[in-house]
Formats: structure tokens, sequence, C-alpha cells
């Protein structure tokens, strides 16, 4: 069976300034695993095995707030800026020639630079300093099937995957915030580089492809995570006494949100070679598919383009794959809309997003 596995965080994304994001920035878009398809050129072997080592790799520091970019945040020097480096393994087993197991393992390296969060935006460039956070994410495992037999259906199928996301990953990782020369506090970092968000979620998943011939396959893939906890119960005061304002509008307290992402896009073939040109939709949206959706969160999407280059052989590959952001949307969140209504005036967050993520792995079956 040829197919490339991709998989992306995380974080990826995917995908803002009091939120959480593994996409391209503030927006927490976590590793999801995804997997892109081929045509299969032979019968899969009952019982193989597939092993993906995906790399991940963005600095977030362009601050929008809905789609306008605040651009005078890095004029000023008081932008946020998120490095995020993510290593996600991807296991796969297959049984028969349709079904499949797979779980995949995200290990996770963040530091996040500010001024506000320390010294404050007026105090100048030495207010500056940066939190870590480091280590295990959510780990998911999922089954897979295709809908044919894919030595029945060579030119089309459809790969469908169901799963569950652990809450493996450290969502109450803490960091020291540096007040003044004398004065530190030891708090929650930020949203978008905590290690998990704290929630058992679903996963469900979908992967196409469609052979034009023996060199073009056009592919399309849907990943959605649904996460029915509606809180996780971190503070987001950073270690400071919660504000009245933050109680007020229910952002005191992390959520624990959805995310989603389509792919597609064109692969183009030529020897081991495959070039592919795509889009990709990467999202942390307003609402959840089940339970609430009050809490700190940092919803948005980021529109990409996403060109790539594929060397692969009968039981290797080795890619990269550089998504490059057209469109930056930080939208309003409940709180957003709490804290609008109650006053009268209408109010949406910012959050800082990348300009492109750099995605690069190898894949071996066996």
């Amino acid at each position: 069976m040829r197919f490339l596995i991709k998989i992306f965080f995380s974080a990826n994304l995917l995908l803002l300034v009091h939120a959480k994001v593994r996409s391209q920035g503030c927006v927490a878009i976590r590793s999801t695993g995804g997997i892109s398809s081929l045509r299969p050129s032979q019968n899969p072997d009952s019982g193989s095995w597939l092993i993906n080592v995906n790399n991940r790799y963005f600095k977030s520091y362009k601050h929008f707030r809905g789609k306008h970019e605040e651009t005078e945040r890095v004029e000023n020097g008081t932008e946020v800026i998120n490095h995020t480096y993510s290593l996600d393994l991807f296991v796969m087993k297959n049984f028969g020639k349709r079904w499949a197991i797979a779980m995949n393992i995200p290990m996770i390296n963040n530091a996040r630079s500010s001024l506000y969060e320390h010294g404050g935006n007026n105090a100048g460039p030495d207010a500056r300093h940066s939190t870590h956070s480091f280590g295990l994410g959510d780990i998911r495992v999922a089954a897979y099937a295709w809908i044919i037999e894919p030595s029945k259906m060579k030119r089309w199928n459809m790969q469908l995957g169901l799963g569950v996301k652990l809450p493996t990953g450290d969502y109450r990782y803490q960091d020291y915030f540096i007040k003044n020369d004398s004065t530190k506090i030891l708090g929650p970092v930020d949203q978008s580089i905590q290690l998990g968000d704290g929630g058992t979620g679903i996963t469900a998943e979908m992967n196409t492809f469609y052979s034009i011939d023996r060199h073009i396959t056009i592919y399309a893939n849907a990943y959605y995570l649904a996460n029915p906890r509606e809180q996780n119960g971190v503070s987001t005061a950073r270690g400071s006494a919660t504000s009245a304002a933050a109680i007020a509008n229910g952002s005191d307290v992390m959520s624990v949100p959805d995310q989603y992402m389509l792919r597609g896009g064109v692969n183009f073939g030529v020897n081991n070679f495959i070039a592919s040109a795509g889009v990709r939709y990467e999202c942390i949206p307003v609402y959840d598919l089940i339970g609430g959706s009050n809490g700190f969160r940092r919803p948005g999407y980021v529109l990409a383009i996403e060109p790539g280059i594929t060397y692969q052989t009968k039981k290797f590959s080795a890619y990269v794959l550089v998504p490059v952001a057209l469109e930056r949307n930080r939208t309003q969140s409940v709180p957003d809309k709490i804290r609008s209504e109650n006053t009268g005036v209408y109010v949406i967050g910012d959050a800082a997003f990348a300009d492109y993520s750099v995605n690069a792995g190898v894949a071996f079956r066996f």
C-alpha cells in the first residue's frame, strides 16, 4: 500500500495572546497525527507495521485581532514570541487488508517570550523574559478502516478513523514569571505552551485519494477532535491573583477546546519523488461540538498553502512540508462575547500567529 504518514501539532499546529495552539501560534491547535493517502500500489501486508517520526517547528509573533494584523506590536517590541517544536512518533499496525490500529505519541518543547506576562509592556525591553515547557503531550489511539479492500479499488478509496485522545500531557505546567529584579512568581504557563489540554477527547478522521493517472493523485484529509470537558480548572492568572473581570466573563480558568483540520491537494509523482501542492485549514472553534464552551481559549483559524516534497521507496519515505499562511483570524471567544454584552462595547482578544511552519519526517514500513 502506497501511502504517506504525515503527523502535525500540532500543534501545531495550527495554528494568539490568551489561548493556546500547536498549529501556528497562540491558538491552541495541538498535534493530531493525520494521514495523507496516495494510491495503493500493492495489497497491504496483514500484520505489517508503519512507523513515522515527524518533526514540526514554528515561530509565532505576528498579532491578529480578527483578520486585522496589529503591526505596531512588532514595531513597538511588545509582541509575544512562541517557539514551538514537537516530535511525533506515529506507529500503525495493519490487521488484514482493510483494518489498522495506530498510536500517536508527541514530545513537545516550547518557549514563550513576552513583556506583559513579566515586567509589563511599558517596562522597556529589559522586562522581556521567557517561560518554557517540555515533556510528553496528549497521546492518541485510533482504529482505521478502508471502506473497500485496496486491492479491489486501486484508483479511488477512502479510509475512516475513530479514536480517543488521552490527557497524558501536563496541562498544569508551571514556570517562573519575572516581575522585577527581586520578584518572581511561580504559576501555570500560558495555554499556548501547555503540554496538554486536560481533556479526554474523541477523534474522527477521513483520508481519501483519487488517482487521475499513474503520476497524478488528488488527496483530501479531515480531522476533528471533540473535547466534552468544558474547563480543566487551571488558572489563567499566571500565579497572581485572579481579576474580578476574568471571573465575571469566565476567562479565569482554561477551556478544553475542540479543534479540527482540513487538507486537500494534488500529488505529482515521478520515479521515487512526489511533489505536492495543497491547502490546509486548522481551527479552534468558538463553540464545542459536545459540552460547554466557556473558559479561556483563543479561537481562530489559519488558512495556508502547503507545498511539499517526498522521497519514497517500497519501505521508506522522507518528506518536508511547509504550510505558509494565507489568512489568519483570531475570532471572538465566549468570554469575549460575555464581556461585550456586560459592557456594551465590542471586545475581541488578539493572538500571535506564525508566517509558516516546517514539518519534516521519515516513515518506515516493515
